[in-house]
């Protein structure tokens, strides 16, 4: 979808509008499904206004994209949770090919990656994504919707199984007690709600950015799966707290998953 790329408003979601153009329980209908958020998913070429050139240092996709590249490799060689990740597909039998299921793209300024599972590829937006940090939180939170799509094969357009993988992807690498003070979520009075407060929040976000729902219907999707959603750890096996050693620690625990 959802790690702090994140630290922008922008949340990382899980689709684009081609993929949830299908109603399970009716005809395709482009009002109730999602939004179009990844233009270069249908094969169209981004034309920045000179508006946009001027004031937002829009028109160097060319460079954009080279750097965003770069920042997908660095993540790949040395952050703990990306390689993680990766090894847990790699045990899964879904083994990530870096050309084949990882895009930089512009996207809508409102996300900053996504997972097309119709193409079973993750986007890193690379206008919006710039630094090696937000890759990082990018790469991890759509590497987890690929896994739980690969390995449980996940309904992305069933709302339900979209809520929970958005409730994992926020539990494991993205609410901080920081970041749920940040948007409201936490007080020194309710520590202890303070995280699944945080990942209520987020994983109901990002159901209503790809989904176009009631709020009261996405907040009801996630609380009907919460609980279970939010105890599967796999594939990490702990929380990402920020500005810890919580990553390491989960990469050199990952042969008690059985990853290499």
């Amino acid at each position: 979808m959802n790690a702090n790329a994140q630290e922008k408003p922008a949340e990382e979601h899980t689709t684009d509008k081609k993929t949830m153009n299908a109603d399970a329980e009716g005809p395709p209908s482009e009002e109730k499904w999602g939004y179009d958020l990844y233009p270069e998913r249908r094969g169209e070429k981004y034309k920045p206004s000179w508006t946009k050139i001027a004031w937002f240092g829009e028109g160097r996709e060319n460079s954009d994209k080279f750097k965003c590249e770069k920042n997908v490799w660095n993540c790949v060689q040395k952050s703990p949770a990306v390689k993680l990740m990766l090894s847990a597909l790699k045990s899964s039998g879904c083994e990530v090919d870096l050309t084949r299921h990882i895009s930089c793209e512009v996207c809508d300024v409102s996300v900053s990656g996504g997972y097309d599972p119709e193409l079973n590829q993750v986007v890193v937006c690379q206008n919006v994504a710039r630094s090696e940090g937000l890759t990082q939180g990018v790469l991890t939170h759509e590497l987890i919707h690929m896994f739980d799509y690969c390995k449980h094969k996940l309904d992305f357009k069933n709302i339900d199984h979209l809520a929970c993988t958005e409730i994992r992807a926020a539990n494991l690498t993205h609410c901080s007690f920081l970041s749920a003070m940040v948007q409201g979520d936490a007080s020194p009075f309710k520590i202890a709600k303070t995280h699944q407060d945080c990942v209520k929040r987020k994983a109901a976000m990002s159901v209503l950015a790809v989904r176009r729902v009631s709020e009261e219907e996405a907040m009801k999707a996630v609380d009907r799966v919460f609980d279970r959603c939010y105890n599967d750890l796999e594939p990490i096996g702990r929380r990402i707290r920020r500005n810890s050693h919580d990553m390491e620690k989960a990469y050199m625990e990952r042969f008690a998953y059985g990853y290499d």
